[in-house]
């Protein structure tokens, strides 16, 4: 049975790549420590370290649950007592602290197994779609777009047409600049699906950054016939503005700039876009 989760916001100021007589470097971001035991950086003034074992829960995200403390003494790290018996797991935010993870040495100076017995309950399952899908999706909401290829690609050749997962895949895809793969999987979606809104949104953004600018107006261009979602609808519009404004293409750029106003709302971003657009439009 899983343990509820304590949300805990573990952050702070500590500078990237900051090591002590520890050994310990603080330059790992948390979704790069999966399955890892890690410390946190010790606060200013402070001599314990917070340590314990970080892994990715398919259903609430990168999750962090807290060992104990340790000090730095003469024959290695040294672990306190726990404070308290219960559980304690806390999501983890995007601005949480880098972290050190532990090598094989300090694991034994703390008197740790290799993994927590308790980690195997989220690994049930870990070879299915739902999974793999689920998996990718807590990668690229991160901006860790690399670390979600491996899941989805293994879920995309087994039901490629699984809910939710050809959106994922070419959203990491088109991250990455693999415009190519991402319109590939895109066309695919559409043709199965083609009411979906947001496989248009990707399209279009692939066929931009890729310099196939006619393709990307016909993409957006459905993707805004089909979307009930006025956001969605500016984002895309927006996108087509932004490139022609960079190509100094006025006659199109004011088509896509009228659409942005016709779904944004005013003084939204996307709205002030365009007008800062138009502002600098005689700049080099």
């Amino acid at each position: 049975m899983r343990l509820a989760i304590l949300l805990i916001i573990l952050t702070t100021t500590f500078c990237l790549g900051q090591s002590d007589k520890a050994g310990l470097t603080f330059k790992t971001k948390y979704y790069e420590a999966v399955d890892k035991w890690i410390a946190f950086p010790k606060k200013e003034g402070d001599s314990t370290y917070t340590f314990g074992f970080i892994y990715l829960d398919d259903q609430a995200g990168f999750t962090f649950d807290y060992a104990s403390k340790f000090i730095v003494g003469e024959k290695g790290l040294k672990a306190l007592p726990r404070e308290f018996q219960e559980s304690l797991k806390s999501r983890l935010a995007p601005n949480t602290a880098n972290v050190a993870v532990l090598s094989s040495k300090q694991i034994g100076e703390l008197g740790l197994p290799n993994q927590p017995e308790w980690l195997s309950n989220y690994k049930i399952g870990s070879e299915t779609v739902p999974y793999l899908k689920n998996i990718g999706f807590h990668y690229n909401h991160v901006g860790a777009s690399h670390l979600a290829l491996a899941p989805l690609t293994q879920a995309y050749q087994t039901d490629p047409h699984y809910d939710g997962l050809e959106f994922e895949l070419a959203y990491a895809y088109n991250a990455l600049k693999m415009f190519d793969k991402a319109i590939s999987v895109l066309k695919k979606a559409i043709a199965n699906n083609p009411e979906n809104s947001f496989f248009y949104r990707e399209l279009g953004y692939a066929y931009r950054y890729s310099n196939q600018m006619d393709s990307a107006e016909n993409a957006y261009m459905k993707g805004i016939e089909i979307s009930k979602d006025d956001f969605q609808k500016s984002e895309m519009a927006v996108n087509m503005a932004q490139a022609y404004y960079l190509v100094r293409n006025k006659e199109k750029f004011n088509k896509w700039a009228k659409l942005t106003r016709k779904h944004a709302e005013k003084g939204s971003r996307y709205a002030q876009f365009i007008d800062i657009f138009e502002q600098k439009w005689h700049e080099k």
